[in-house]
């Protein structure tokens, strides 16, 4: 009496592990249920205060009694983001919005808030696919050169925090020591280049700074006259301006880390300027000392040398 068969004890011992399983089973499906249902409410949540589709998807997940509450508290959240994107974006591309004007400004604002929302908490880093989505635009398709002004304003927009370059005049003495095909040059804060077929450094320096006049700029822009466009920040100021294609074929050389002699070789080449007069016009000297001066060129440093087995 009181002992139990050990056929029988197996038996019960294996149901209990049945049954907790199953109730382990049971409680997980209902966890991932649970995850489901959440986020299912704020993907419908996230939707309605992007204004991507209609609210009433979210109203069942709310109780009723705050249904009114909820309705004013969601058209206000819309409200300020819709807001937000237009203060957003007229603060990263103050050119297009004059450009377009502000009636068009606000709606085209509001639209690529919904078609492509923050991804960051940050709204400031929000608005680098705005170039292309004003040349998908059909509304724009007259104006071409819309979508390069952007792009320049949205350089500027990330030089002005772009991570400070420190200057380092002691390493120019390599540029006399050293194999220019070792060295390589620099370059300063937020540094961006663009070849465009419009004249867009000076339409943007004609809104932003009067100079060239914008009836100078319209002028070029009629004449079909072509532009590669600088960006970079000196001192604590962003900087735009058109240069030569010689002087593009450099930077864009020493922008991919080339050495000083390839870069040399690459503006000089025939292929990568207007008139072979322009690249035999062109002064590395001189050019330098204006770059140093204004904060395009830092310094100098040698290059990884490749690896040799003795």
């Amino acid at each position: 009496m009181g002992h139990r068969h050990p056929a029988a004890a197996g038996v019960a011992g294996r149901s209990r592990q049945r049954a907790k399983r199953h109730n382990t089973r049971t409680a997980r499906g209902k966890c991932m249920s649970t995850m489901a249902m959440l986020a299912q409410e704020q993907q419908a949540l996230l939707h309605a205060l992007m204004g991507e589709r209609d609210a009433g998807g979210l109203w069942p997940h709310l109780q009723f009694a705050h249904a009114p509450l909820a309705r004013r508290g969601l058209q206000a959240y819309q409200a300020n983001g819709l807001a937000l994107a237009e203060r957003a974006l007229g603060a990263a591309y103050p050119v297009l919005a004059q450009l377009i004007g502000g009636e068009s400004f606000a709606p085209l604002a509001r639209h690529f808030w919904r078609c492509y929302p923050p991804g960051r908490g940050d709204v400031a880093c929000w608005g680098d696919d705005l170039a292309a989505f004003i040349e998908a635009a059909p509304q724009l398709a007259d104006e071409p050169y819309l979508g390069d002004v952007a792009r320049v304003e949205w350089f500027l927009h990330q030089a002005a925090t772009a991570a400070d370059a420190r200057p380092d005049p002691q390493s120019f003495a390599l540029l006399s020591a050293a194999n220019p095909a070792e060295i390589t040059l620099a370059l300063g804060a937020g540094v961006f280049l663009l070849a465009s077929a419009y004249p867009v450094a000076s339409i943007v320096n004609a809104h932003l700074l009067g100079e060239p006049a914008l009836a100078e700029a319209g002028a070029l822009l009629r004449a079909g006259a072509a532009e590669h466009t600088l960006v970079w920040r000196q001192g604590f100021k962003p900087r735009v301006r058109s240069i030569t294609a010689t002087e593009h074929a450099l930077l864009a050389a020493l922008q991919a880390g080339r050495s000083l002699q390839a870069a040399l070789d690459c503006a000089l080449d025939g292929e990568h300027v207007a008139t072979p007069e322009s690249a035999s016009a062109f002064s590395f000297e001189h050019w330098l000392g204006q770059a140093v001066q204004q904060g395009l060129v830092t310094g100098a440093r040698r290059l990884p040398q490749p690896f040799q087995l003795s």
